[in-house]
């Protein structure tokens, strides 16, 4: 007879993957994000204080991209459209290798969002000046940037859900971890 104490499962190696100020950064700009938009028409001074605070986290990040740990720096994780392509295609046959960083795809969504966001507080920055105090072209054009940033970020949730899901395990929860399973 087996004693359940001797029964042992095996241990999953885990890993520092993402350090402090990129899942700071992540979430702030989740908030900041959800806050703008929440603000847009109502709270004006607000939304424009946090559309500042998302441009400063914006130019944050990507000084960090060049200066920061490994897999934070844009060469671990910037690949090539054909790379990125063949990736996607591997991924929707559930044959995509798993990534100890941001695999392609993600790597590219990353790229995608930093230039929407970036986009979107140009935009509205340059609703506060006298040039385009009131133009209603330049309000159109901020808050078409601000939908097509939603979009991404619905295909960014999307594509961590669908990557949780193809490698088993909980990506959202590494974002707040920091931790990543080394196999």
């Amino acid at each position: 007879m087996t004693d359940i104490a001797d029964v042992s499962l095996p241990v999953q190696e885990t890993v520092k993957v993402w350090d402090p100020f990129v899942r700071v950064f992540h979430w702030s700009v989740v908030a900041g994000f959800a806050a703008a938009f929440a603000t847009g028409d109502e709270l004006t001074r607000l939304h424009i204080a946090v559309g500042y605070a998302v441009a400063a986290l914006v130019a944050l990040r990507v000084v960090w991209g060049f200066v920061g740990p490994l897999h934070a720096r844009f060469s671990d994780f910037v690949r090539g459209p054909r790379t990125v392509l063949a990736y996607i295609t591997a991924a929707l046959a559930f044959r995509a290798p798993r990534f100890l960083g941001h695999n392609p795809a993600g790597g590219a969504m990353v790229v995608v969002l930093l230039v929407m966001l970036s986009a979107v507080s140009l935009s509205g920055w340059a609703l506060t000046l006298d040039a385009f105090w009131g133009d209603e072209a330049m309000e159109e054009l901020h808050e078409l940037l601000v939908y097509m940033a939603l979009g991404m970020v619905v295909l960014h949730v999307a594509g961590v859900l669908f990557a949780s899901v193809e490698h088993g395990e909980n990506l959202i929860r590494a974002m707040v971890t920091g931790m990543k399973r080394a196999r």
